[in-house]
Formats: structure tokens, C-alpha cells, sequence
């Protein structure tokens, strides 16, 4: 097995004892960048010289006894962050060429964990797509089948770590933009509570909703980076009986038949595991009309000058655009005064059950550029359809978290878990639990991956 699929508790321990070398891991994964990359597009630029010299000043402070949460753990950065004397793309072209000074927040404390940085990976543009296309180049493909969408905005990211790219991948999420593509991917993908990782001198878009978090392959790796964009330490515990709340159509929604099955299935497992699991539905209505207004709102005061280039624009960034320049004042006034209630409706909610279990997205992942137009036989409109359930709890602020959950044609299928604002220990501890019991099988996309990485011997003549 490639290294870099190692747990990263097992990863670390194992270059302390110096059986595994940051560097010889590092340029494990920048040769496989070098093979893979061009095929699945995950990585918008990548950092050999950068990368290499942060394995071996691991490889320095392991040999003289030092330990940090990441230290020589190959980690992607979506380029939606701004990591130092590095382009930040944001997926447009419009800010080709753009440099920046610094590291952002999220960055600063990865480096300073003794993360090793192979690259930054691709996002749509200023992440307001769920999937993950730009003008910058092809879209990045999903592991599991690359004819089809990784989901988005941290769809590099998720591509990154399917395709044994990174051990672990720094997101965002502002509306579902870890869940969404660690569903499709098969992934960990977990949102913090709003505000616990924020990423200071960042990049501006949903600003009352995103936060910082990971995609990994275990609950436990994203428990250790949250913990370092945190700079928190969440305790383990064994998880006592939980009442949780099941609801498999949020708002109504519809679901596909196979993802609806494999959720019943989770449910079950819950159940199986001692925990109080009560359908219900959950009080979620109007978040789009507090959601739609503030992003819109955000994209008019930092990128409205971008209506004078449409040229330069992806067809949905200028629509967005097009739609924040019609907005009006009373819309936006009204969405910011229901915003606290909407939490606090959610936190009364949350008084009741100590978790909520929803679907993450209501499909498989669909091939580039067809989303789809009917869900179990129901009409869905282009922007929500598939991708309904995640955007509510960015607009109540709770932790969530996608697991995979099974697969359905070949493609994996994920379950969401969500918890009160703050209880985000209680949540993974939850997760980690239902992991356990679930036993998902990664070695599909493994395995086609650990192939196509295997160099070929040449062609006798």
C-alpha cells in the first residue's frame, strides 16, 4: 500500500521510529503527481522544489526528537487559500498572475504543524459552483470514474486525496463545498462549527456561512487537522446512547433510490449500535432566502467590478453576478435579520436530538456538465437539485460531516451527520463510531490508481 493512504497517526509514528522518511514518501507523491495529475486534473500548480524542502526539514526535527500533529504529511491546498510567494488562482482567470504575500490563517497553521505542501488544487470560479470546472484548464475528474464530476468547490481537493495525491486535503465549505465532493469521492468531509477555523487575510466569498476543514480518507485524520486549524484538542470518548434524528427527504426533497436505500442502511446501523434513531422531519425551511441574498450580496461588494469583463467569466460566475447586481437592499436587510433565528430554531432543534443524519448529496456523482434535471422522477432545478442538503447547515453554523456510506453503480454514496453549534468533539467521536461500523471499502479506487501510478515496462522491440 502507497504511503500516503497510511492513517496519519501511523504515518507520523512511523517516521519517528525512522521506518518511513518524510522525503522518500514526499517524492513518492510528486512522481505520482507527475504520472497521475494530467489524467485526473486535481492540481492547479504544484510545489516540488517547496514540497521537498519541507520533508526534509521534517526529516531534521524528526531525527532530533521533535513531534507536531502533521509533521512531513503530504497535504494539498485549495487554491482557494493563499499560501506565500505561491499564484492564487481562485479558478478565474482574471486573477492569473497574482502572487501572494503570505500565507492565509488555514495555511500559517498547517505550515507551522509541519505540513508538507505538494500543491494547490483546482476549484470552479471564486468557488461558486458545486462542481468543479473553470476556464483555467479541464475539469478535474472524479477518481472513482473521471468522466464524471468530483462535485465541488473543493473538488481538487477531494480528487487529491481519491487519487493518492495527498494524505489529506484543506477545503472550504460555504455551502456544502467539502461535504458535496467527499460524498462524490468516497471521502471524509467534515464542516466545523462556523467560525472555530477561520482563515485570516483570506479570500471572501459566503462569509457568514464558510469555514475551513479536510477531506480524508478516516474520521480521525480530520479530526487531527482540525485540531491544527483549530489549534484545539477534541476529546476522544466512547460513545454513549444518542437520539438521533433521521430524516431521509430533507425539505421534501427528492433522493435517488440508491442513495435513499444506502441511507436507510446507515440508519439501521445506528440503531444496531444502541443509538435512539427517530424519522423525523427537521426545521429547515427558508434557509435559501437567508443563503441566496448574503452570498449574492458578497459577491456584489468583492467582485462586482468583474460585470464589465464577462469575457473573462465562467457562464455561472457572471450569472451570479448578473443576479447580486438585481439584488435588493430590503432583500438582503431581511435575510441578515433571519439568520439568527434560523440558529436559533436549529439550536432548539438540536435541544431534542444530540444528531440529525440526512443524505449529503441526493445523487451519485453525474458525468461533467449533465446535472441532473429529474431526481426519482421529480423535476430539480439546475442549481439545487442534486446538492439541497448540505447549504442549511452552513446557514445554522453546525458542524457536519459526510461519510461514505456505500456505493451505488460503481460510485459511493455518503451520509451526512450533523450536531448543535460547538458540539463538533461529540460529532467526530459519532462519526468515528459509525466508520467503524460501516466498513467501507476504498480498494476500488485505490487499486486503479496504485496501477496507473506503476510505471509500465517498456516494449521489447
Amino acid at each position: 500500500m502507497a504511503e500516503q493512504y497510511l492513517p496519519i497517526r501511523e504515518l507520523t509514528d512511523a517516521f519517528a521510529r525512522g521506518d518511513l522518511c518524510p522525503v522518500d514518501v514526499t517524492d513518492d507523491v510528486l512522481a505520482r503527481i507527475e504520472r497521475v495529475n494530467p489524467e485526473v486534473h486535481a492540481y492547479v500548480v504544484t510545489l516540488p522544489e517547496l514540497a521537498r524542502a519541507q520533508a526534509a526539514e521534517a526529516a531534521d526535527r524528526y531525527r532530533n526528537g521533535d513531534r507536531t500533529p502533521l509533521l512531513g504529511v503530504p497535504v494539498s491546498i485549495k487554491d482557494a487559500f493563499h499560501l506565500a510567494d505561491t499564484e492564487t488562482t481562485l479558478g478565474s482567470l482574471t486573477q492569473r498572475g497574482r502572487i501572494a504575500r503570505s500565507d492565509s490563517g488555514a495555511v500559517a497553521r498547517l505550515r507551522a504543524a509541519g505540513a508538507v505542501m505538494p500543491g494547490k488544487t483546482n476549484v470552479p470560479e471564486f468557488c461558486q459552483s458545486a462542481t468543479s470546472d473553470n476556464l483555467l484548464g479541464p475539469d478535474t475528474g472524479n477518481p472513482w470514474d473521471i468522466t464524471r464530476t468530483p462535485g465541488g468547490s473543493s473538488g481538487g481537493a477531494a480528487a487529491s486525496v481519491g487519487a493518492g495525491l495527498a494524505t489529506i486535503a484543506l477545503g472550504s465549505d460555504g455551502g456544502g463545498s467539502i461535504r458535496i465532493p467527499a460524498a462524490f469521492c468516497g471521502l471524509v468531509g467534515f464542516k466545523p462549527t462556523t467560525g472555530l477555523c477561520p482563515d485570516e487575510r483570506g479570500f471572501r466569498a459566503m462569509t457568514d456561512f464558510v469555514t475551513a476543514g479536510p477531506l480524508a480518507w478516516t474520521v480521525d485524520d480530520a479530526r487531527l487537522m482540525v485540531e491544527v486549524l483549530a489549534e484545539t484538542t477534541f476529546e476522544r470518548a466512547t460513545v454513549s446512547r444518542q437520539r438521533i434524528a433521521y430524516c431521509p427527504r430533507p425539505d421534501g426533497r427528492p433522493v435517488d433510490p440508491a442513495v435513499a436505500a444506502r441511507l436507510a442502511a446507515v440508519a439501521a446501523t445506528l440503531s444496531d449500535l444502541g443509538h435512539e434513531v427517530v424519522e423525523t422531519d427537521i426545521p429547515i425551511a427558508g434557509w435559501n432566502e437567508i443563503f441566496g441574498p448574503l452570498v449574492l450580496d458578497d459577491e456584489l461588494r468583492e467582485r462586482g467590478h468583474l460585470l464589465d469583463r464577462p469575457d473573462l467569466l465562467t457562464a455561472y460566475e457572471n450569472a451570479s453576478l448578473r443576479a447580486a447586481a438585481k439584488l435588493r437592499s430590503a432583500d438582503v436587510s431581511a435575510a441578515r435579520e433571519a439568520l439568527p433565528r434560523f440558529r436559533q430554531r436549529i439550536d432548539e432543534f438540536l435541544h431534542r436530538f444530540d444528531a440529525i443524519l440526512t443524505p449529503t448529496v441526493a445523487t451519485v456523482a453525474f458525468p461533467h456538465g449533465e446535472r441532473p434535471a429529474n431526481i426519482d422522477g421529480v423535476d430539480v432545478d439546475w442549481l439545487w437539485g442534486p446538492f439541497p442538503f448540505t447549504s442549511p447547515f452552513n446557514v445554522a453554523g453546525t458542524p457536519a460531516i459526510t461519510l461514505p456510506a456505500g456505493v451505488a453503480d460503481g460510485l459511493p454514496i455518503g451520509a451526512q451527520l450533523a450536531a448543535a453549534r460547538g458540539r463538533d468533539a461529540a460529532l467526530l467521536n459519532l462519526a468515528e463510531s459509525l466508520e467503524t461500523a460501516l466498513h467501507f471499502d476504498y480498494a476500488p479506487v485505490r487499486t486503479r490508481w496504485d496501477l496507473a501510478h506503476t510505471p509500465q515496462p517498456e516494449p521489447v522491440p
